[in-house]
């Protein structure tokens, strides 16, 4: 069973950081925004560390040996892009040894509403028997997340996937856990309720990305 962690469920800083993300007066500053995406990524990065494997090993210090335990296996980080890019630093400023895999995927516009979700370009190292973290701040339909996953089969097959959004429509979350195998893990800040017919989420908090880099141009 696919289980999901939803950050809003209980009281921690991760909470502020997301309210600041969805304030219209604070989205103005694209370096606090961008940090806060990042802040969300290191809190969310330590939380799945206690899930991964760990192994004992000897520190040697300038005064003696020290038992630790440390991670067996650094994860892969793979990012949907563009608007995943901060969201990923927070992973790697503490994954900082984890290979990494960049996913471009974008809205392929049928007429004014309707659109499908195609991956246009993958850079990624093998996923064969790893753990991955694939992030994304938005899971609005849940498509590019399920997509993104089938383009990363052709690298391997991994041994754990940990899905990870910021906000996500209630329709995401349930499109993403009929559609991704058993041995995923859902974490999200916060799960709304509604969805635009432009699968837009509300209340949301905008294009994620255009807030962290400037809004883009439409073909």
């Amino acid at each position: 069973m696919i289980t999901v962690h939803n950050f809003s469920k209980s009281n921690s800083i991760y909470n502020n950081f997301l309210s600041q993300l969805r304030d219209l007066k604070v989205q103005k500053d694209r370096l606090r925004f961008r940090r806060n995406l990042e802040r969300l990524g290191e809190i969310t990065a330590y939380e799945i560390s206690k899930e991964l494997q760990f192994k004992e090993a000897e520190i040697y210090s300038p005064l003696g040996v020290a038992n630790s335990n440390i991670i067996e296996e650094q994860p892969v980080i793979a990012t949907i892009l563009r608007a995943g890019l901060p969201l990923h630093q927070g992973f790697l400023n503490y994954f900082d040894s984890a290979d990494n895999c960049f996913i471009s995927a974008y809205r392929k516009h049928t007429n004014n509403e309707d659109f499908d979700v195609e991956i246009e370009y993958m850079s990624s190292p093998s996923v064969d028997g790893k753990v991955v973290i694939l992030t994304d701040p938005m899971i609005a339909s849940g498509a590019s997340m399920v997509l993104a996953y089938k383009a990363l089969l052709s690298k391997g097959k991994p041994k754990h996937v940990h899905i990870v959004g910021v906000i996500s429509s209630l329709e995401g979350i349930n499109y993403v856990k009929r559609h991704m195998p058993e041995n995923t893990t859902i974490w999200v800040g916060a799960v709304d309720e509604e969805m635009t017919a432009q699968s837009y989420i509300v209340p949301g908090l905008g294009d994620a990305g255009d807030l962290a880099f400037g809004e883009k141009m439409d073909y």
